[in-house]
């Protein structure tokens, strides 16, 4: 199916914070080890207006939508160094589940990362989600491991629950 990415606009905004709900509901119905808090709706407006939060756009529907950052020191720690695109919150509306979202994010990320001059696409999650980390992996991520969070404070709730699990590709 064709589909285009596109940045995020401030009309977005509730649509934005339904895929996330929708992303929680799936949680908890999977009994996932970490379900998602409520996010705060400033830190989506930053993102938004600063250009890092984007939306898969499919028959004229937000099917996915994520954000990226290009430092994250707290999670990814001394390997922050690294010049990288982070993904974070990646979530999809549910009529869109099972469509491979994630491999077409990863086909538009590698492109922008390597025209930003980064050495790496990076993501994470929380908990061991075992098939979660199958799909990361099966869709071209490199499993770093699980490892305890050393500083979680001004990270949104569920970063204080249980170790964050890496991944990467290599550009």
């Amino acid at each position: 199916m064709n589909y285009t990415i596109e940045k995020s606009t401030l009309e977005d905004l509730d649509e934005i914070f339904e895929r996330y709900t929708d992303a929680a509901t799936f949680q908890r119905n999977k009994e996932t080890v970490v379900v998602w808090p409520n996010f705060d709706r400033t830190l989506v407006e930053k993102e938004i207006l600063e250009g890092r939060q984007w939306k898969l756009i499919q028959n004229n529907t937000i099917c996915c939508v994520w954000a990226v950052a290009f430092s994250d020191p707290q999670i990814w720690e001394e390997r922050d160094i690294d010049p990288s695109v982070y993904i974070h919150r990646i979530a999809t509306h549910p009529n869109a589940r099972g469509q491979q979202m994630v491999k077409k994010i990863i086909d538009w990320a590698i492109p922008f990362a390597k025209r930003m001059k980064k050495t790496h696409l990076r993501l994470d999650t929380l908990g061991n989600n075992t098939r979660l980390i199958e799909y990361y992996q099966s869709a071209g991520f490199y499993f770093l491991g699980m490892f305890p969070m050393k500083n979680t404070a001004g990270l949104p709730d569920h970063y204080h629950t249980a170790p964050v699990c890496l991944f990467e590709i290599k550009l």
